[in-house]
């Protein structure tokens, strides 16, 4: 059986040895390391499934890592952030995380979500090319692949925000909520407030924006939610 490989970063030493522990006993493969640019190197010199990513850290902090990250590849990020720092855990959300935990927290979850990230990924990863391609008026989205371009121009989205328009776009023309949304794409009950989803679409329309058709991809639905643009 493949291993796959996860990027532990944070600087507490003690937890560190912890996961790692976890993870191997769960036939992962496990680079820890406690310090921020270190982390940076290590990801771009390398290929994971998973990063586990401290919001403090020395040289680099968390957020900023996590941006570099997501300029260069989708893969899952779950993000540990201080207790009770809702402030974190939306920022981190929308800078592109997949998913957070408070710390403290126990084991048993933290390798539940571990394992949700990286069997989400790699599944969709392998799934085949050809049937996971959606194609609309001056858009392709690739699921595959994980890659949208617009008028063939290759547009970088973070995995949440491809997860989300990939969601839509499967579902063309039918509405959804903002609750229905998250649930859907977050794969847990609704915890952002209505806010925080309008802002995290309004950032993904900016990103997919088509200058050539006089309409969105995505529509809101006043009163309800969003939907996928039918007349695309």
């Amino acid at each position: 059986m493949r291993q796959n490989n996860v990027l532990v970063i944070d600087d507490d030493k003690d937890l560190c040895t912890l996961l790692e522990r976890e993870l191997l006993q769960e036939n992962f493969k496990v680079t820890v390391c406690n310090d921020g640019q270190e982390g940076v190197d290590i990801f771009l010199n390398s290929d994971f499934q998973l990063i586990v990513l401290d919001v403090m850290l020395p040289t680099i902090n968390g957020f900023d890592i996590l941006t570099k990250i997501r300029n260069v590849n989708n893969v899952p990020i779950l993000m540990l952030t201080a207790k009770d720092s809702e402030v974190d855990k939306v920022s981190g959300l929308r800078l592109g995380a997949d998913d957070y935990l408070t710390k403290p927290f126990l084991m048993s979850e933290f390798i539940a979500r571990a394992k949700s990230l990286v069997r989400r990924y790699t599944v969709l990863n392998k799934e085949n090319h050809d049937d996971c391609i959606l194609t609309f008026k001056g858009i392709e989205i690739d699921r595959s692949l994980r890659t949208i371009t617009v008028n063939d121009t290759p547009v970088r989205l973070t995995a949440k925000e491809f997860d989300l328009l990939y969601f839509l776009a499967s579902n063309q023309g039918k509405i959804f909520t903002k609750e229905q949304i998250y649930t859907h794409v977050w794969q847990e009950d609704y915890s952002f407030d209505d806010r925080n989803i309008m802002s995290f679409i309004s950032k993904l329309r900016r990103k997919i924006n088509n200058d050539s058709l006089d309409m969105e991809y995505i529509q809101t639905i006043h009163g309800i939610g969003y939907r996928f643009n039918l007349e695309v």
